[in-house]
């Protein structure tokens, strides 16, 4: 398939395209890698930078059920993490609906993965909002966002990776509303006049500069980050959800279960813990993705951009005013 072909699909689809995955194992492939940030077809390659370019920035990882930022976005947190950033983790939901046992005792597994997984992204503390899961609908929006814009104000949070806020045919409420609160929140935080509560109790405007959104269905990518170097802290975020999602231990527990049938898959290792790990990085992230995850396999999405591995985002970025420059080229003496 032509590159402008696969994004033109990709831009259109999103993660209805074909299943394509790519076979299991293809550790061999050696990818043309590049050193620089591109633009390909329209779509920004972030690649990794040297050194700790983002010191000083703060990232808030938001999502509303422990498994969505490392299923998503793992990768790129754990890049902008060791890049610089100081990173918090936000949860929306109290996930309660997710695991196994009573309502009480999902409730603390979620807690204790979601705690996990920011460590596993080296991500400073965990906020949880404990809405009730799957009810976010009936949640009041301007409650919400009330919680974020402190939040912002806060923290000083400069990035977000969350939800799209307008991804298309998704069917979670927790996730659109989640997204779309934050949308909001990251724009009303910069203002001076809301919830001037917080600005008496001295919080200070500040707005959210850069947003990198994902979605698990048709979106408009126009930044593909180039996570290579930080797919294994994507795995071992994923491993940390022992309670819900596709990744966790199922991989060990599919080596018992073929075991017990006198079969084995080389890619799940000879132990419990390289068969989860193997299960994460070449069956969920990559031969099984659109069925695992609802998106594009992350190891074939950067082949297409000559990466080994990569997540896609519609990314939105800081505004910068002409205003000073026009002044400059066409202001005339009185």
């Amino acid at each position: 398939m032509k590159r402008r072909s696969f994004v033109s699909d990709f831009l259109v689809g999103g993660a209805l395209l074909g299943a394509r995955g790519s076979a299991v194992p293809q550790h061999g492939d050696s990818p043309p890698q590049a050193s620089l940030s591109t633009i390909t077809d329209g779509v920004f390659i972030e690649r990794s930078a040297s050194g700790r370019p983002h010191a000083g920035k703060v990232l808030a990882a938001i999502q509303p059920h422990t498994d969505d930022i490392p299923i998503f976005a793992g990768g790129t947190v754990a890049k902008l993490v060791g890049e610089g950033y100081t990173g918090y983790l936000i949860r929306t939901t109290n996930d309660e609906m997710a695991g196994a046992g009573t309502t009480g005792q999902r409730v603390l597994d979620n807690e204790r993965d979601t705690e996990a997984v920011a460590k596993a992204l080296g991500l400073q503390k965990v906020f949880n909002l404990e809405y009730r899961n799957h009810q976010m609908d009936e949640v009041s929006r301007v409650e919400m966002r009330a919680r974020f814009v402190h939040l912002i104000r806060l923290l000083r949070i400069d990035t977000i990776v969350c939800y799209d806020p307008w991804g298309i045919y998704e069917e979670n409420p927790d996730h659109y509303v989640t997204a779309q609160v934050v949308e909001a929140s990251c724009w009303m935080a910069g203002m001076d006049l809301d919830y001037p509560e917080q600005l008496a109790a001295g919080l200070q405007p500040h707005a959210v500069q850069e947003k990198y959104y994902f979605a698990r269905g048709p979106q408009i990518v126009n930044r593909v980050v180039d996570i290579s170097p930080w797919i294994d802290h994507k795995v071992e975020a994923n491993l940390a959800n022992k309670t819900q999602g596709p990744c966790g231990e199922n991989g060990a527990r599919l080596r018992a279960k073929l075991a017990s049938q006198k079969l084995r898959l080389p890619a799940l290792g000879t132990d419990n813990d390289s068969a989860s790990r193997g299960y994460i990085k070449n069956i969920v992230l990559d031969y099984d993705s659109l069925y695992q995850r609802g998106v594009l396999s992350d190891r074939e999405l950067g082949r297409h951009y000559g990466l080994e591995w990569a997540e896609a985002f519609h990314y939105i970025g800081p505004r910068q005013s002409q205003l000073e420059r026009y002044i400059s080229d066409y202001a005339v003496s009185l």
